[in-house]
């Protein structure tokens, strides 16, 4: 039988309006942009819904207005009944709230405490990213590991978002020597990321231990569905174990076309995005051209 897969985007899907039609259209909505203005403090909503593009990219704001735009637009499906989810980086907050792990309030705290930290670790230690286009992931991963060994330099496979599209994450001469290196070796692009940090990779490791601490002292309920997590591409019931994965997540690679492959294998042919934007469904595609896949 076929499954229904439900997905949440990350960070860089943020769009001034985001939000305002279920705001305006739906009290249940009303009410947890509510709750999330009052839980952080300031009102976010104003934001999403009037703010510049410069004020939606300030990290404080960017995750908890994703996450909370996701899980507000997927609470508002009546019909939603996954037979399992997962979250690109960021998303995978929202995918457990969908899948009743996390409440919403808890899990916008932990991200409102994710971005802040991460947003720490890159003014720590400054680093950033690359996209590299059309190469195989193997290549990649040896030439990262040779620039380290080598240089001394931090490099390594961040995103994995679909076939012939792997972002890496490290210092700023890391990343530099590594797309010279990696358009030598016949990548067809090679281009450097317009990011405030180094994310997935060691440079977070300040951030991951101030989220681990949050994490460890919130409750984590028995999943209704399983999760396919990042950092291990296979379907995760145990909530121990999500946690952990959780954890794990800053410093390690987004394995989003090792967790598509996971949920294909386990019968998943269709697949909702839920929140803004269509990043995902277009990797979904990519990865899985049989893929049945809408966006909400």
């Amino acid at each position: 039988m076929s499954k229904h897969a439900f997905i949440f985007p990350g960070q860089g899907s943020q769009f001034s309006g985001m939000g305002k039609s279920l705001y305006d259209s739906n009290e249940t909505a009303k009410e947890l942009f509510e709750k999330a203005n009052e839980i952080l403090g300031f009102r976010i909503s104003d934001i999403m819904f009037e703010g510049t593009d410069e004020q939606l990219k300030q990290t404080n704001v960017t995750q908890p207005a994703i996450f909370i735009h996701s899980v507000i637009a997927y609470k508002t499906l009546s019909d939603a009944k996954p037979d399992m989810v997962a979250g690109h980086s960021l998303g995978e907050f929202s995918a457990l709230v969908a899948n009743n792990t996390l409440s919403f309030e808890d899990a916008l705290k932990l991200v409102s405490i994710r971005a802040n930290a991460m947003q720490k670790a890159c003014e720590e230690t400054p680093g950033t990213m690359a996209a590299i286009l059309a190469l195989a992931d193997g290549i990649v991963e040896r030439i990262c590991d040779e620039i380290d060994t080598e240089t001394g330099e931090t490099v390594v496979p961040a995103n994995y978002n679909c076939p012939g599209q792997l972002v890496i994450s490290g210092t700023v001469a890391g990343i530099n020597i590594a797309c010279e290196r990696l358009k030598d070796a016949g990548a067809k692009r090679a281009l450097v990321l317009p990011v405030g940090g180094a994310f997935h990779s060691p440079l977070m490791a300040s951030a991951k231990e101030e989220l681990s601490a949050a994490i460890a002292a919130t409750t984590f309920n028995t999943p209704t569905c399983p999760v396919y997590q990042n950092v291990v591409a296979k379907a995760v019931t145990d909530p121990m174990e999500i946690k952990q994965n959780l954890e794990a997540q800053l410093t390690g690679a987004v394995r989003w076309t090792q967790s598509v492959e996971a949920m294909v294998a386990d019968g998943a042919i269709n697949f909702t995005e839920v929140g803004p934007g269509k990043v995902l469904q277009g990797l979904v595609q990519k990865i899985y051209r049989e893929a049945v896949v809408i966006s909400y």
